[in-house]
Parts: structure tokens; C-alpha cells; sequence
């Protein structure tokens, strides 16, 4: 079943590189705070290069004006997702999030079979916004689309 809005966060482990592997839970990411959390398929690839983290990094600071807190994820390992946010010049406070094993992925009913394409279990392109751990936000991206998960679509929908 997929996550929908008014649904509590999943509680599940990410992992994510500060010096070294360290290890998250998803009550400790949303509990408290206001959290856009969006994932793409892959790190590294096309639209998610190109496009989609490009945004968050761009209007990084129109989120945290707000008091929003950013995170992106991806069915990658953590070095794989320190690799690229680095890559990408993400800021510092944009975390970096790996589900590696696709858990949270399945815990949210928002995985694809990308096997076709040689990368197994994946996340579909969504954006969420949550506040203290419900999801009161969710955009999830039609296969092979990018119109609703950017951050200039989520920031309009924030009302701004």
C-alpha cells in the first residue's frame, strides 16, 4: 500500500555518510520538524543529475527560509549518495540519504522494478513534505516523468 497524506512516517534506518557510515531512523529525521524528503531512481543518472537534485540545491534556501528541512534519497549505497551530492555541490544541510536496501523505498509502497534498465528494485521520483512525522504533501511522479516532484512545483505548493 502506498503512503498517503495524513499517513505517519514509516519508521525505518537510513544511512548516510559524516565522517563515516552513520545511521538514522526516520522518527529522528521527521519527528519535530518540517521535512521535504524527495528520491529519485538513481544517483548519478540523467534527469536526477540534471534536473531534479539541480532544484533542491538551487532553492535550498527558500526551504530553510521557511524552516523546512531538505533531504534527498535514493536507492543507492551511502558513498554512492556522498559521491554525488558532492558532485552536485549540494549544500550543507541537504542530507544526503541512502536506502540501500530499498526499506524505507517499500515501507512508503513507492518502489519500481527498474530491472529492465539493470538496477533491480529502485524508488519512484516523489517529493514529500511532512510536519513532526505525517505526511501532509505527496507528489509522486508518473514512469518516466519530472512535473510534480521538482522543488520549484513543491515550493508552489508550499505557498511560494
Amino acid at each position: 500500500m502506498t503512503i498517503q497524506i495524513g499517513d505517519r512516517i514509516p519508521e525505518v534506518v537510513l544511512k548516510y555518510i559524516d565522517d563515516g557510515v552513520q545511521a538514522i531512523d526516520t522518527p529522528t529525521l521527521f519527528e519535530g520538524r518540517k521535512v521535504v524528503l524527495f528520491a529519485v531512481p538513481g544517483a548519478f543518472t540523467p534527469t536526477c543529475s540534471e534536473r531534479h537534485l539541480p532544484g533542491f540545491v538551487e532553492h535550498f534556501d527558500a526551504f530553510a527560509e521557511r524552516g523546512i528541512h531538505v533531504a534527498c534519497m535514493a536507492v543507492n549505497d551511502p558513498f554512492v549518495m556522498q559521491a554525488w551530492g558532492e558532485s552536485q555541490h549540494v549544500p550543507r544541510g541537504l542530507r544526503m540519504l541512502s536506502d540501500g536496501n530499498a526499506d524505507f523505498t517499500r515501507a512508503l509502497g513507492l518502489e519500481m522494478d527498474a530491472s529492465g534498465y539493470g538496477m533491480g528494485v529502485r524508488c519512484k521520483r516523489f517529493a514529500l513534505y511532512a510536519e513532526d512525522g505525517i505526511v501532509k504533501q505527496l507528489f509522486v511522479e508518473a514512469p518516466g516523468e519530472f512535473k510534480v516532484s521538482g522543488a520549484e512545483h513543491v515550493l508552489a505548493q508550499l505557498g511560494g
